[in-house]
């Protein structure tokens, strides 16, 4: 099987219209996207797959998106893969708890189609398009 030489994302969201507007936003900035619903499903697709960034949800059923990052972070294969985490939580104690299971960037929704482009791009070593570093 030839090697894409796209980076590949893993969005973790529960709500379909999210993970459709990210794989859309992340597809038209040259990343080859797959989807799980939740911190679960994610570790076994992780599991399956390697992903050169993560976009990760808190709020979700079975696993959040902090349990999913410790577990992913606890893990050789997984400690060293950015992860942004995006929420609707916007108090400086989600930032800090956020960061304390193992994001690199946290971000408020909603999130424009741009910020969420360029973060994923610089995040996951991507050059800038249109001169924006």
């Amino acid at each position: 099987m030839p090697h894409d030489p796209k980076p590949h994302v893993l969005i973790i969201d529960d709500a379909i219209t999210v993970r459709m507007f990210y794989r859309d936003v992340l597809e038209a900035s040259g990343f080859a996207v797959d989807e799980a619903f939740n911190g679960f499903e994610a570790l076994e697709r992780m599991a399956e797959a390697s992903y050169d960034l993560v976009v990760v949800d808190v709020n979700m059923p079975r696993m959040d998106g902090y349990t999913f990052l410790g577990r992913l972070r606890s893990q050789a294969e997984g400690a060293g893969i950015p992860a942004i985490m995006i929420s609707t939580e916007a108090e400086d104690i989600d930032r800090q708890r956020a960061f304390a299971a193992g994001a690199n960037l946290y971000l408020v929704k909603p999130v424009t189609p741009d910020c969420l482009a360029h973060h994923a791009r610089l995040m996951a070593g991507q050059p800038m398009v249109g001169g924006r570093a």
